[in-house]
């Protein structure tokens, strides 16, 4: 973003107000020596922000009145090094951070120097002064455990602690329903070693179990140990959740495949097929089945299965199907790349899926999934040309994403 532009845009952030995004720091020297903000709170805002979706600091700008005091000229490199030092001694593991210089008019229109601080969203979790802040609206709180618990597991880099090859306490191998092993086993091939090495049993304190990806693939009844593994569907009549406007609902438990094809049908029951009369008569349904299969692919997939009290939910309305999906975006991705980038939160779950041969005949294809990052682009492309309408993706509080596919009309086509 060129300086006129960004400029722009912090003047206009400037008379609005600090929101999740960005922070306004005034700064207060005693003679040669910078001595506000306090180092440990500043170290506590970048850390905030990396652990979040990222975010801005505004140094030179009162954060009470929203006034552009300034830096003076000495004093510009001086903050420019104070916060990069910050953000590389007080904060673990160091937080990378890009700063630029800019002048932005004060009230009366007078020139000011302040000091702009770009923080990228992290892959890391980092602690300050030994704790773990979150961006919440404009302000910084200190994460819960269960909170500090998810945002590791949804970040980690290391195959020792990735969440779907993790151990469910209170599983054995007994367990396992053996009709869903066998598409998994092969021919003289222990099946403990196989299990092993497909991540679906893990050890935990010297006891053979399931792992998360275990207990969804192979047990038919997956909610006994993660009671929020299942897809809510519900049908209502008009644009809006009304429960008198309930036409249908079902919960799908089960193995993740299961639950994948009963949504589907679900969609299938219940979405409209009108009639368009041109030359012939022309059915024309509400959605794209092959997108619909897709979106529900993705949304077993990729969510976050770590959330407690959350589970996939699907409800279609007369002009829209909306399905939220737990968990935010995995890693780096973010919405606009949604399109051209694969990231993958559930690896194993994937890889596992990968192997079963039963996609529906609307998917174009025979497994379930097929890693060409096709996913995306298929939704989006195949809904929009039934309804003249491009889905949409958005994030819910940074802690579920939604997808809205519209439905097709005769008055679109």
């Amino acid at each position: 973003m060129n300086r006129e532009k960004l400029s722009k845009e912090l003047l206009f952030h400037i008379r609005l107000g600090e929101d999740s995004s960005i922070e306004f720091k005034g700064l207060k020297f005693e003679g040669e020596r910078l001595v506000g903000p306090n180092r440990d709170k500043m170290a506590h805002e970048i850390a905030a922000f990396a652990n979040g979706q990222g975010g801005r600091l505004l140094l030179g700008v009162d954060d009470k009145n929203r006034d552009v005091i300034g830096i003076a000229d000495e004093q510009v490199a001086k903050v420019e090094e104070w916060v990069v030092n910050i953000s590389q001694q007080q904060i673990q593991p160091p937080v990378k951070v890009d700063t630029r210089l800019l002048q932005l008019p004060d009230r009366q229109g007078d020139l000011k120097n302040v000091v702009y601080v770009e923080i990228p969203r992290s892959i890391m979790v980092h602690a300050s002064n030994g704790r773990y802040y979150q961006r919440v609206g404009s302000t910084k709180q200190e994460m819960k455990p269960e909170v500090l618990a998810r945002l590791f597991q949804q970040r980690s880099q290391s195959r020792l602690i990735r969440f779907d090859e993790t151990h469910v306490p209170n599983t054995s191998l007994a367990d396992i329903d053996k009709s869903l092993l066998q598409r998994f086993l092969k021919a003289n091939s222990p099946e403990s070693e196989q299990l092993r090495k497909l991540h679906l049993s893990a050890i935990n304190e010297g006891e053979i179990g399931l792992s998360v990806s275990g207990v969804l693939l192979l047990c038919q009844e997956p909610g006994q140990w993660l009671s929020n593994a299942y897809i809510q569907c519900v049908c209502y009549s008009g644009t809006e959740r009304d429960a008198n406007d309930q036409l249908d609902a079902a919960d799908f438990n089960g193995p993740l495949d299961q639950q994948i094809n009963g949504a589907f049908e679900f969609v299938r029951k219940n979405m409209r097929v009108e009639a368009v009369k041109t030359v012939g008569r022309q059915d024309l349904p509400q959605y794209d089945l092959g997108a619909v299969f897709e979106a529900i692919v993705n949304a077993v997939a990729h969510r976050d299965y770590s959330m407690t009290g959350r589970r996939i939910r699907l409800h279609m309305f007369a002009n829209r199907l909306e399905l939220y999906s737990p968990g935010a975006l995995a890693n780096s991705l973010t919405l606009d790349g949604l399109m051209d980038n694969t990231v993958t939160r559930n690896e194993n779950i994937v890889n596992l899926l990968s192997r079963y041969y039963n996609a529906r005949d609307e998917a174009g294809r025979q497994a379930l999934i097929e890693r060409r990052g096709e996913g995306v682009p298929k939704i989006m492309n195949a809904s929009e040309r039934l309804s003249a309408k491009r889905p949409e993706y958005s994030l819910i509080d940074d802690n579920e994403l939604l997808l809205t596919i519209y439905a097709a009309s005769k008055e679109a086509n």
